[in-house]
Order: structure tokens, then C-alpha cells, then sequence
């Protein structure tokens, strides 16, 4: 009987300059940088901690432009990211692992079928997805189908969350990429779980999804404020 090889976890980088070497690292100090000088509060949902408590998974919702500053805060996690296979998506899938998370690299254009398979085979290993619905070419805060489709094949609740910095700078790209500057205040502000089945109105979901997050971040912003 033939062997069948086990599933990789990410697809093998093309990126190999030493530039990628060096920059991740500075991302890294940086990251950590801001995550010691920012005051960071949690706001979960009753059932998210409830959920949480009980050991059961689950998958991370933010939008794109709100990505830049979760490395520190939920470092040492089980989570399991989508990253691009763009050069700056590059990057990121090198800072990971020195948080402690796993990189998965694909997106809605290139990889995406490999990139489901690793992140349904991590779910089921215990670690939690964290997809940026919106990403990684937008429209910005509209939810592709993507996370749809993964919350159906692993019967996992979505967990919207909404970050708001009051110390930023926003880069002048597609998402707006809010970039944290130290000594300032955060908070990610949970919304409420959203379960999916095959019952459901995937156009529904996807509006619900999009309320959930956008009510998460104006709460969090507000708090920062």
C-alpha cells in the first residue's frame, strides 16, 4: 500500500534575500517595542469566555487594517494565521513563529485550496484560525467567502474582533493600515460569536459578519478615545 504523505502546515517560501532576514527581525523588535509600551485591554463576550473556558476552538475574524498590532498581545497562542504568498506577506510568515504562532501562507488568488486544507488540519490540532475577512486586496470591509467556507468545513464559531490604537499612523494604502506608534492604549473588543451552518444564507452571514466587526472596532476606538 502506498504511503500517503502527511499535510504540510504552509506553503515553502520563494522569498529567500537576506532582506526578508533582516526586516522580519526589525518588524519583530518592533512589535514587541510597541506591545511593552501599549496599555492593551481585552473586551470579550460573556460566551467567548465561556466557549474559551471549555477548550473548544474557534476562528479569529479582524479586518485587514487592524492586523499590525496582534502579534504581541496574542503571542504564545495556539493560532494559525492566513498570510499572503505576496513579498509583504513575506514578512509577516517570518515574524510569526518567533510569537509563537504558525504561519499559513495562500489567499482568494494564488494557494487558496492548499491553504484551506493547512488551516482545517491545524483547527482540528487545536489552533485557532485568524483570517482578515477583507484581505488581502479587499474591497476594504467587505468579507470575502473564504472565512464562510472554513467556518462551514470545521463547524467553528467566527470571533469578530474590532481594534482600536489611540497612538497611529495610517498608511496611505488600499485598507488604510493603521500602524502603532508606543505609549498609547488599546483595545480589542470582541463581538458576538457567529455560528454557521449549511442552513444558513451565506449573503447573510457575510452582512452579519461585517455588522459585528464594524460594531467591535467604533466600540474599541471609542474606548481609546
Amino acid at each position: 500500500m502506498r504511503k500517503i504523505s502527511s499535510t504540510k502546515t504552509s506553503i515553502k517560501s520563494p522569498h529567500r534575500s537576506m532582506k526578508y532576514v533582516i526586516v522580519s527581525y526589525f518588524i519583530y523588535l518592533a512589535s514587541c517595542f510597541m506591545g511593552w509600551t501599549t496599555r492593551t485591554k481585552f473586551h470579550k463576550t460573556k460566551e467567548f469566555e465561556e466557549w474559551d473556558k471549555s477548550g473548544k476552538n474557534y476562528i479569529y475574524a479582524i479586518w485587514h487594517n487592524q492586523q499590525a498590532f496582534l502579534l504581541y498581545p496574542y503571542r504564545g497562542q495556539r493560532i494559525c494565521v492566513l498570510i499572503s504568498l505576496s513579498k509583504d506577506g513575506e514578512y509577516i510568515a517570518r515574524v510569526l513563529p518567533k510569537f509563537k504562532m504558525k504561519a499559513v501562507r495562500g489567499s482568494t488568488s494564488k494557494g487558496g485550496a492548499n491553504a484551506l486544507r493547512n488551516l482545517i488540519d491545524l483547527s482540528q490540532a487545536g489552533y485557532h484560525p485568524m483570517i482578515t475577512p477583507d484581505g488581502p486586496r479587499g474591497p476594504i470591509y467587505k468579507v470575502q467567502q473564504g472565512v464562510i467556507y472554513l467556518a462551514l468545513k470545521t463547524g467553528l464559531p467566527i470571533v469578530p474582533v474590532g481594534a482600536g490604537l489611540s497612538n497611529k499612523f495610517t498608511v496611505r494604502s488600499w485598507d488604510k493600515m493603521r500602524i502603532p506608534l508606543p505609549f498609547g492604549k488599546c483595545a480589542l473588543v470582541y463581538g458576538n460569536m457567529i455560528h454557521v451552518s449549511k442552513e444558513d444564507d451565506k449573503a447573510q452571514i457575510k452582512l452579519k459578519l461585517e455588522l459585528e466587526l464594524n460594531a467591535a472596532t467604533l466600540k474599541a476606538e471609542q474606548l481609546v478615545s
